[in-house]
């Protein structure tokens, strides 16, 4: 799952960054207003985490922008402005939810699983298709009962594909939800992840779990 930080603290951002990657995120970030509004417009995000005092302009104008464009990724405000009135502006202007600095980074990932589970319209933290279990917070996938190891992509890949079930995924959405901004569109690496993906569903019992549809992409 692929995020975008907008805060102008470039300290805090990576130690956020690196907490999230280890959690098995993906992780852009701006530290600056218009540029992060830029990235949050042009990409395609799971969550942005947006602060409120930026320094060229305010979040809540960026969120208003976004929800205006029908930008409708979930969007975590994290400020320090915890007055009550600030809470109830983010809210009814579209954000998907208020955190108040400081802040547990173990509590941030659980709300950022959260908030994308309810953006997909699930309230299980476990992902159930047929004999699929896939759970995101552990980072574990079952088949039956048979636990399949899969690398850190191939399983944001069968993550992005899964989220999306039944609906078709084509290459090109997997790769911007799974990759940074500095991913080669052009690579290769792709295909071969997809590929070996396979072969473990496979080999784990679920030979018809991962679908192609020629032309259009992938679907479970």
């Amino acid at each position: 799952m692929r995020l975008l930080i907008i805060e102008d603290n470039l300290e805090l951002v990576l130690v956020m960054k690196k907490s999230l990657e280890n959690a098995g995120f993906k992780v852009d970030y701006s530290i600056l207003g218009i540029n992060g509004e830029e990235k949050a417009y042009v990409n395609k995000y799971d969550a942005i985490l947006l602060d409120l005092n930026l320094p060229d302009k305010d979040g809540f104008d960026i969120l208003k922008f976004l929800r205006a464009n029908e930008i409708i990724t979930p969007v975590m405000i994290i400020t320090a402005r915890d007055e009550v009135r600030n809470r109830s502006k983010g809210l009814d202007m579209g954000a998907d939810d208020y955190i108040i600095k400081p802040f547990s980074i173990t509590e941030l990932i659980s709300r950022i699983h959260a908030v994308i589970r309810r953006f997909h319209g699930r309230t299980n933290p476990k992902l159930q298709i047929g004999i699929l279990t896939i759970n995101p917070m552990e980072r574990k996938v079952l088949i039956g009962n048979t636990v399949v190891s899969l690398s850190a992509k191939e399983f944001d890949i069968l993550l992005c594909i899964a989220q999306r079930s039944p609906s078709i995924v084509s290459s090109e959405e997997i790769a911007e939800h799974i990759y940074d901004e500095d991913f080669d569109p052009f690579s290769s690496v792709l295909r071969v992840h997809l590929a070996n993906l396979r072969k473990k569903l496979k080999a784990g019992g679920g030979k018809d779990i991962l679908k192609t549809v020629k032309g259009k992409g992938y679907t479970i």
